[in-house]
């Protein structure tokens, strides 16, 4: 039985490579979606720390779009997906 080899990629690997770093390994277990839409990401500021991070075009298009459409600003909108994957995971102490 022959078998079908996907095209390697851009990063060199197949997309069947378990050898490719981003391949699932071991069980997968599926996660609850609690990430809000982007309509609910519009809150009044707390106290902030200013950083420098590099994000996906897409990503900062997507958030500049929904930004303008609820009337905010869209470091707004990724700063408050952060701060709710981090209540979310962030060890009770």
């Amino acid at each position: 039985m022959k078998i079908k080899r996907n095209k390697k990629g851009p990063d060199g690997y197949e997309d069947d490579d378990p050898s490719d770093p981003d391949f699932p390994a071991g069980e997968l277990v599926r996660v609850a979606n609690f990430l809000p839409p982007p309509e609910e990401l519009v809150f009044p500021g707390e106290e902030t720390e200013k950083v420098t991070i590099v994000l996906k075009k897409a990503s900062v298009d997507f958030f500049r779009a929904k930004a303008k459409k609820f009337h905010t600003k869209y470091q707004r909108m990724i700063r408050e997906v952060l701060d709710r994957y981090v209540t979310r995971y962030q060890d009770p102490q």
